[in-house]
């Protein structure tokens, strides 16, 4: 795909991806809905294929990419979720999948990465070097770069998620979503506001890793130096595509605390039994924080995925 996608381009994607994915279920707690004096339902992709929301993208855009494009198979470069998204689809697809991961990604990434089949090219941890990593293996092999969230095949299979909520429910007031590239963000947007204009869509980020916030507040892509987060796949910056969509269709950024996002995970834990990820346990987040006037609403949470180093909790004070 080569242009920011329609609705109808979505739908599509989720025709498309449907046999491949999981419709993950929302759940609700009467717990938190007291704390917060608000409606929560939380869009489980932590249920989801490969554990994350990531499959809807890799696998859209590896599953409508022709045979040319992917004769030489896929490559991307990522420290966790999409990496294990792209091996998977890769599988499904028939063709290589060549994973470029920084030698510090989280354990459990690279382990689910190997169960899919994917072919790890560790590197050091920059930018930089993933990318050079990624162009040498596609000059060796052809393969198709799948890039993890500047791409607009991924963005559209990452918008089916929010199809699922508001088909489900479509009255709800307010969607919010974890940021880092941007690619869940900027297909929720795209979804969400065609399906209900009125909606509202906040992006919420670490204060540590916060280019979002910044680039929203001056109108220019900020580049992200040294995240500092255990929110390990929110370390990276918006794409270009993404923020082209992001700075006209959200509502707002939000930022929170380290402090918070171990708080909210562990909540979820706690009182809904489910795992989730640091990095999907942002939204909530910004509700422990009161940075969002959510009295009375009916808000979507997605919760982007449940890949947890268990060897590793944030809140372990040995870590």
């Amino acid at each position: 795909m080569s242009s920011e996608p329609t609705l109808s381009e979505i739908r599509e994607a989720r025709q498309l991806i449907a046999p491949h994915i999981h419709r993950t279920p929302i759940l609700s707690s009467a717990t938190l809905d007291r704390e917060f004096g608000a409606k929560l339902f939380f869009k489980c992709e932590n249920f989801q294929k490969v554990g994350a929301f990531k499959a809807r993208g890799a696998t859209f855009a590896v599953l409508s990419a022709t045979d040319a494009e992917v004769r030489g198979g896929v490559v991307t470069h990522s420290s966790g979720n999409h990496a294990a998204a792209l091996a998977r689809a890769a599988v499904i697809r028939g063709v290589p999948g060549h994973i470029v991961m920084p030698d510090n990604a989280p354990k459990v990434k690279m382990e689910s990465v190997m169960r899919y089949g994917g072919l790890i090219t560790f590197c050091a941890p920059t930018l930089a070097a993933r990318e050079a990593a990624a162009a040498k293996i596609q000059a060796q092999t052809g393969a198709a770069l799948i890039h993890p969230f500047d791409n607009w095949a991924v963005i559209t299979g990452q918008g089916t998620c929010v199809l699922e909520v508001l088909e489900d429910l479509p009255d709800l007031d307010m969607i919010l979503a974890p940021i880092g590239g941007g690619g869940l963000t900027t297909g929720t947007a795209i979804a969400a506001k065609a399906m209900k204009p009125g909606i509202q869509v906040f992006a919420i980020e670490p204060a540590g890793a916060d280019d979002a916030f910044r680039s929203m507040q001056t109108g220019i892509r900020q580049p992200q130096d040294h995240p500092q987060t255990i929110a390990d796949g929110l370390r990276t910056g918006v794409g270009e595509k993404a923020f082209s969509v992001l700075h006209r269709m959200l509502d707002g950024v939000v930022t929170v605390s380290e402090e918070s996002i171990i708080t909210a995970m562990r909540k979820t834990w706690e009182v809904m039994k489910i795992i989730i990820e640091p990095s999907c346990a942002v939204p909530l987040a910004a509700l422990v924080e009161r940075k969002l006037d959510v009295a009375g609403k009916r808000v979507g949470i997605i919760l982007s995925g449940g890949n947890v180093d268990l060897d590793r909790l944030p809140w372990q004070t040995d870590r």
